[in-house]
């Protein structure tokens, strides 16, 4: 893999991690598969923080490469180098440093062209149309019908063309989106449905969209796994059409891995967006779903510093449907909300869960929030800090209402939550 990977803005991997545990979270329901990750480095300690993200290099199915490659009419052995165009001096930054060196087609393929999971872009079906054009137009000049069969082939290629034409037009746009994005298409799908248009790999390479890494919240706190980061992935399925099932690349990928494998993965860390807390602030957690990931690293995080140190009282409010179906980590929160751990009411803290569906009337994070508003307004003048995570849907936005419903009952208005986002202290994490 090491070639290729030098072909990401980062270099190579900061390491090279080996998956050591791959749980479910959830029941056996195939609309929600939620997984607990921990991955390895056996040889040394990995070095990040609480609130860092893990970004991953995912790898391709082997039968879509391949089938793309076949697709295409490419060599998979063939040996190609790949070079700045015009001559342009490549910076050591660019994905193209330290390509000049011959790689294997199919390596590359493999890992730098996106090829079954992201849609191509509209300049895709513009070049693809213009080769279909070429194409059809030298079979009508050189060929001469003969039979049914040919009639009809070439009818078909002359339609083939007519829609790839009106897919790069201003008014196909919406036939375009439709087609492409909302159906989500992948280069293989489209190519396969166009099987008589053929374009040269050096425009493959430069329309199919790049692999790209993916990022995680990190559920862990290297204080109590010094050579481990643990991952909260939600795997992604959904309906594009009533009969094509869509499945997230990487997190299907991880979700195939098996720990008795000696399979590394590519990882990165970065920076995420909620700061680690001193171990003196008091903390208002809202993270529902797999938003509670870099709350579980919090609290793992505050337990360790509390054996060597004081620390201050932690609130943290979870959300999810079903409390037999999806109570993600069901056995952690309650240990740490016991016997004088970081959750507990004898420490000042709490574990709030709110299971939407689990009654008539729908019960969200919001609502434990307002119930326990007393609690929270309490941390909240004792200087807590507020982090919220989860999805960028309506979570947000309701939680800051709610938030604010609980500061007004002490007649202070809203503006006072805006202080706190100056200081740093209300920070959010959202994905969608």
């Amino acid at each position: 893999m090491h070639p290729a990977l030098k072909f990401h803005n980062d270099g190579e991997p900061e390491y090279m991690l080996k998956m050591v545990t791959n749980q479910r979270l959830t029941k056996k329901d195939p609309e929600r598969d939620v997984r607990h990750f921990e991955l390895e480095d056996p040889s040394s300690a990995v070095h990040y923080q609480v609130g860092d993200a893990l970004e991953i290099l995912p790898s391709q199915n082997p039968s879509a490469v391949n089938a793309f490659i076949k697709r295409c009419n490419l060599d998979p052995d063939c040996y190609i180098s790949i070079r700045a165009k015009g001559g342009d001096e490549v910076s050591k930054s660019s994905p193209v440093n330290g390509l000049m060196d011959r790689i294997k087609l199919k390596t590359f393929v493999a890992l730098t062209m996106d090829v079954a999971s992201a849609s191509p872009g509209r300049y895709f079906y513009e070049i693809m149309s213009y080769f279909a054009t070429a194409q059809h137009e030298k079979e009508r000049l050189h060929c001469f019908a003969t039979t049914e069969d040919e009639k009809e082939r070439l009818q078909k290629k002359r339609l083939q063309k007519e829609r790839l034409e009106e897919f790069a037009s201003p008014e196909g746009r919406d036939g375009l989106y439709q087609y492409n994005h909302k159906e989500g298409r992948t280069v293989l799908e489209v190519l396969e449905e166009f099987p008589w248009v053929h374009m040269p790999f050096e425009w493959l390479v430069q329309l199919t969209p790049p692999l790209k890494k993916r990022a995680f919240s990190i559920s862990s706190s290297p204080l109590a796994h010094p050579n481990q980061i643990h991952l909260t992935v939600s795997v992604v399925s959904w309906l594009a059409t009533p009969f094509r099932r869509k499945h997230g690349l990487c997190s299907t990928w991880l979700a195939g891995l098996d720990p008795n494998e000696e399979t590394l993965v590519p990882c990165w860390i970065h920076q995420g967006s909620l700061p680690p807390p001193d171990p003196s602030t008091p903390l208002v957690l809202i993270g529902p779903g797999t938003g509670c990931a870099p709350f579980r690293a919090f609290v793992e995080e505050r337990a360790a510093q509390r054996a060597r140190e004081p620390t201050a009282p932690i609130l943290f409010f979870f959300g999810c449907r079903n409390k037999d179906d999806d109570f993600l980590y069901r056995d952690f929160w309650p240990h740490h909300a016991q016997n004088n751990g970081v959750l507990s009411p004898e420490e000042g803290g709490g574990f709030f869960a709110a299971f939407s569906r689990d009654q008539p009337e729908k019960v969200y994070v919001q609502h434990k929030i307002r119930e326990q508003s007393a609690r929270v307004l309490n941390m909240l003048c004792s200087g807590a800090a507020v982090y919220v995570a989860g999805s960028s849907t309506k979570m947000p936005a309701d939680v800051r209402a709610a938030m604010e419903e609980v500061v007004r009952e002490k007649g202070v208005d809203a503006g006072w939550l805006r202080k706190l986002e100056r200081a740093g202290k209300y920070n959010i994490e959202t994905w969608s």
